[in-house]
């Protein structure tokens, strides 16, 4: 599930259009919601209160609140590598939990990793769908999403669902 959740990030993140990058949506730049979705995802998935947790080299303070106007620009490539360092992350980490760690807490955390894990899931896919819809909004394209059971398209593939 976090193999296709993550490849339809990635694939939400190539059909934004650049011009849509500093769009504001809700007072805030369009890459300050992704941002906002992968932080969180950065953050949360593992252990929000892990005291070591270190922000990514491009952060600045409140960069991921959307009630905040940022007030430095995150550009594509920069999101790109932070993408990629927590698709890392998150694939080391899964491979090694094992069942019973699931109903466990993580150090200093009221919830446990399954817990953690769906409400990231939650999370991800519900600021994807704002994402969509900002570029279905205004390119009248819908980024691709893999239906269950379906294979990974190999390249080239369409990044747009079929109308």
């Amino acid at each position: 599930m976090t193999v296709r959740s993550l490849w339809e990030t990635q694939n939400v993140m190539d059909c934004i259009p650049d011009e849509l990058w500093q769009r504001l949506y809700g007072g805030a730049p369009l890459w300050q919601h992704l941002y906002h979705a992968l932080h969180s995802l950065d953050q949360w998935f593992i252990n929000p209160k892990a005291t070591d947790f270190v922000e990514p080299p491009i952060h600045t303070p409140h960069l991921q609140d959307l009630a905040i106007y940022p007030s430095a620009c995150v550009d594509r490539a920069q999101m790109d590598e932070y993408f990629y360092t927590i698709k890392a992350k998150l694939s080391m980490y899964l491979t090694s939990l094992h069942d019973e760690d699931l109903l466990q807490r993580p150090e200093n955390c009221e919830w446990t990793r399954f817990t953690l894990i769906l409400s990231q899931y939650r999370h991800l896919h519900t600021h994807l769908g704002m994402l969509m819809g900002f570029i279905v909004a205004e390119t009248g394209l819908c980024p691709r999403t893999l239906e269950v059971g379906e294979p990974f398209p190999q390249p080239p593939y369409d990044p747009y669902r079929a109308p």
